[in-house]
């Protein structure tokens, strides 16, 4: 092929390629000029801004409203909610709301009355006060020592000489709430033989024990408060190991420790302090501290057997408790008295000596008399072992006793009910508290 000829070739394409694109350009003009673009329409959609010079225009009026025959079905509008007979949504027009399962009364608080009872139901009412007596029980053989496998049917007891209907029964151990008071005002000699035997004391007791301790001699005070067995009540009685009891002498009355204080030739070292030589008042507050015990005890729980146990000398001197108004706090509450007698009170034929009652010597029998009062023990021991043995002895006999309970009628009255236990059968001793006072209501 020739030059000429394929140049014309080349030129004839390059006409036909301009005349398609030519063709093309027209062709989108025409749609342009036909739906020209949005951006050129009015957007009457969108409000003007309001503006600070000019007031506000009125908002347009609603669009006309539909032609009947056009518009669409109104929706089903909801029934108010109190009305129980409207129709509900969704189901036929017959059908009502179901009444409430039951009624419902709303009062403000505190206003609600109670319900109108006929006067006519009163009279057929019976009120009847009673209340329930608990009566622990120890018996014992010919050897002194407990005696178990007994049956309530064994048992008899007697309210002011009134057999009584048992209603409860139990051989089963108690745990023990016990306030142990030691006595501080004994003779040095005897406080020291005390404070060895405090690992026995404490050995004595059970992991389910609660144990407070009480101190006395002019004055009483508790040393701990209830806790259970452990490092506090080894604390506290490893802090009694340490206090000295009284000087077996003769009272000081003069010299650097008399109770006038320093002095030079007899002459006071301060002239104004009266050179008086007046021995010190000496008290045995025994009272005074089991009343503090047995107050702190009737606060604890009623389901324990609840004790107080006593290491002392048995002397009691310038109390002010009396003996009897001890008894009346112990016996109304159900508190049972265990005491060791050391020191002068193991001192044979001491017991009848002190009940001569010298005069301003106080009372030696008291804590005897509370034992005996309230079915607990007494032992007067003299030497360490005894001691430690008499510890063992009396907490597991408070522990493990019978428990008795009838119900009484619950007078409003301070009268002092009398008791009496009885077994029936040979060669066995009953020990029980010989009655009770009647607790306060809600006591």
């Amino acid at each position: 092929m020739g030059r000429r000829q394929w140049r014309g070739r080349w030129l004839a394409g390059l006409m036909i390629c301009l005349v398609s694109m030519l063709g093309w350009a027209t062709m989108g003009w025409a749609q342009t000029q036909q739906n020209p673009p949005q951006s050129s329409q009015k957007q009457e959609e969108i409000p003007d801004a309001p503006s600070a010079v000019r007031p506000p225009q009125p908002l347009p009026p609603p669009p006309a409203a539909t032609a009947p025959e056009t518009a669409s079905p109104p929706a089903h509008k909801a029934p108010p909610l109190t009305d129980p007979t409207a129709p509900i949504p969704g189901f036929p027009d017959n059908a009502t709301q179901p009444p409430p399962p039951f009624s419902i009364k709303t009062v403000p608080r505190g206003a609600a009355t109670p319900d109108k009872t006929d006067a006519n139901d009163e009279l057929f009412k019976i009120t009847r006060n009673v209340n329930q007596v608990m009566v622990p029980v120890r018996v014992t053989g010919d050897a002194g020592r407990i005696v178990d496998g007994l049956l309530d049917k064994d048992f008899a007891v007697y309210e002011d000489g009134k057999k009584q209907t048992l209603n409860f029964f139990t051989s089963d151990p108690f745990a023990l709430s016990a306030a142990v008071i030691i006595d501080l005002g004994m003779p040095d000699a005897a406080v020291q033989k005390v404070n060895q035997t405090f690992s026995a004391l404490e050995g004595a007791f059970s992991q389910y024990d609660e144990v407070a301790v009480y101190t006395y001699s002019n004055t009483a005070g508790r040393l701990l408060d209830f806790n259970a067995v452990g490092n506090k009540l080894t604390g506290a009685l490893d802090q009694l190991k340490y206090v000295q009891g009284r000087n077996n002498g003769p009272p000081i009355l003069g010299g650097p420790l008399g109770p006038q204080g320093p002095t030079v030739n007899g002459i006071p070292l301060d002239p104004n302090v009266p050179h008086v030589m007046t021995p010190a008042q000496e008290s045995h507050v025994l009272n005074d501290a089991i009343l503090a015990a047995a107050l702190d005890l009737s606060r604890r729980d009623k389901a324990r057997r609840k004790i107080i146990f006593v290491i002392s000398d048995g002397r009691e001197l310038h109390s002010t408790a009396s003996y009897r108004d001890v008894l009346k706090v112990l016996l109304t509450n159900g508190i049972a008295v265990y005491g060791i007698g050391v020191g002068g009170a193991a001192i044979p034929g001491y017991g009848k000596l002190q009940q001569l009652h010298l005069p301003r010597a106080g009372y030696g029998d008291i804590l005897p008399r509370y034992a005996s009062a309230t079915a607990g023990q007494y032992f007067a021991e003299m030497s360490r072992d005894a001691i430690e043995t008499a510890y063992a002895q009396t907490i597991g006999d408070a522990r493990n006793q019978y428990t008795l309970g009838y119900t009484t009628r619950a007078t409003p009255s301070e009268a002092y009910r009398h008791i009496e236990v009885t077994v029936d059968l040979p060669g066995l001793s009953v020990y029980a508290k010989d009655g009770y006072y009647q607790a306060p209501p809600g006591h």
